[in-house]
């Protein structure tokens, strides 16, 4: 009788720890390579259905030989076109970037005037619009690439709008004549939007057989052949993009546009891991949110080494693993304590306390008597705010 209840109990735990990992998992891949992740659902949205709903029309209509029912498939119904005002919108809802956000918008206006000048058969000048992100790591720089491809796509300057990301090993071959060819391929995918190269300066030729110069000049090659549908953003550490960007005269004449990306500041990192949890639907209380406060005080000594929003993700992914221990000891884990992360967690992350320390119970008062739906069913008023005015940035971001 006792090893049966033995055995009972570790199919409860084996169960409960099973559960923990899958919703765990399910959370993380839902963020997606970029850190922030697709935005979450307004209440409004459809859920998928499922069952024996209808499955969704493929990308391509089928057609009749591939049917084989001699009949043509109807064309599958294309998504509306984003307006500018979306697209902005978007880039708002971001947290920190606010020089980034201005230096956008200005940037918009000149394109706007300079098409309505030409419309009206008014002189216009040379309007760049290739550009040079500077800055340390996770401060946005992808993502601020991504969205100008959206924005040029909306105001007619790009065909596609695409994003093709690349850095020196994407571009440079290992032997003589193959750079070209190898560039040259890269810069057909990225025909009709953005080629975004990363760390750029690591082009720079530093030795005899170094091919990364032939790289940088079939770029600009293909900048002035196809300038009228390729937007090219270099990107890179403060320093050494402005010395890569002064070693080669070509590159001075066609990259007149510096956006600098700040560092994020503790408030705006605090408030990127509160936007984590409110998207993997877990609850965060104000002693817990003191931990975390505590802890990007003390990781965050460097910008470079910490990674900015980079470095935040890692902060919540360790919280994650913390809370998924203490649960998985638990007989039984209800809704609430499956959402609701506590100042144990937090610390145990940080290696302050052992997980086997962590309380036993559900959330302490303070992280709110019902953490569960009430936590999703919060306000616009609980929307992260941009940081206050004190924080935000001098120079472009």
């Amino acid at each position: 009788m006792e090893k049966r209840n033995i055995s009972k109990k570790d199919e409860i735990l084996l169960r409960q720890m099973e559960l923990i990992r899958t919703m765990t998992e399910n959370n993380l891949s839902r963020m997606g390579s970029d850190f922030w992740g697709t935005p979450p659902l307004s209440p409004d949205a459809k859920a998928p259905e499922t069952g024996n709903a209808a499955p969704q029309a493929p990308a391509a209509p089928p057609t009749a030989a591939s049917t084989g029912d001699g009949a043509e498939s109807a064309p599958a119904e294309e998504a509306p076109e984003e307006t500018l005002e979306e697209i902005l919108a978007d880039l708002n809802s971001y947290i920190g970037l606010t020089s980034i956000k201005k230096e956008v918008n200005d940037l918009v206006n000149m394109v706007r005037v300079h098409k309505l000048r030409r419309e009206n058969d008014l002189p216009v000048t040379d309007l760049s619009l290739h550009m040079v992100f500077s800055g340390n790591p996770g401060t946005g720089k992808t993502t601020v690439a991504r969205i100008m491809g959206r924005i040029y796509k909306t105001l007619g300057i790009l065909s596609k709008g695409q994003l093709v990301e690349v850095d020196r090993g994407g571009l440079v071959a290992g032997y003589v004549g193959q750079t070209a060819i190898k560039t040259g391929k890269v810069i057909k995918k990225a025909l009709g939007g953005v080629l975004f190269i990363d760390e750029a300066y690591a082009l720079n030729g530093r030795a005899e057989n170094d091919f990364g110069q032939e790289a940088i000049d079939t770029v600009l090659k293909a900048m002035e052949d196809h300038r009228d549908d390729l937007v090219v953003i270099v990107a890179g550490y403060d320093g050494l993009m402005d010395d890569f960007i002064h070693s080669n005269p070509g590159l001075e004449s066609r990259f007149n546009r510096f956006l600098h990306f700040e560092d994020y500041t503790a408030d705006e990192m605090l408030a990127i891991f509160r936007m984590q949890c409110r998207k993997g639907c877990y609850t965060l209380g104000d002693d817990a949110a003191a931990e975390v406060r505590d802890w990007i005080d003390q990781a965050d000594t460097d910008g470079i080494t910490f990674g900015n929003a980079r470095g935040v993700r890692n902060l919540f992914e360790k919280t994650l693993v913390q809370q998924a221990n203490r649960l998985a000891a638990r007989e039984s884990v209800t809704r609430e304590e499956l959402m609701a992360i506590l100042p144990a967690d937090v610390r145990a992350a940080r290696g302050l306390e052992t997980p086997e320390a962590a309380p036993e119970t559900g959330p302490a008062p303070e992280e709110g008597s019902a953490p569960g739906k009430a936590a999703l069913a919060k306000g616009p008023e609980d929307e992260i705010a941009p940081a206050p005015e004190s924080s935000a940035q001098d120079n472009p971001t």
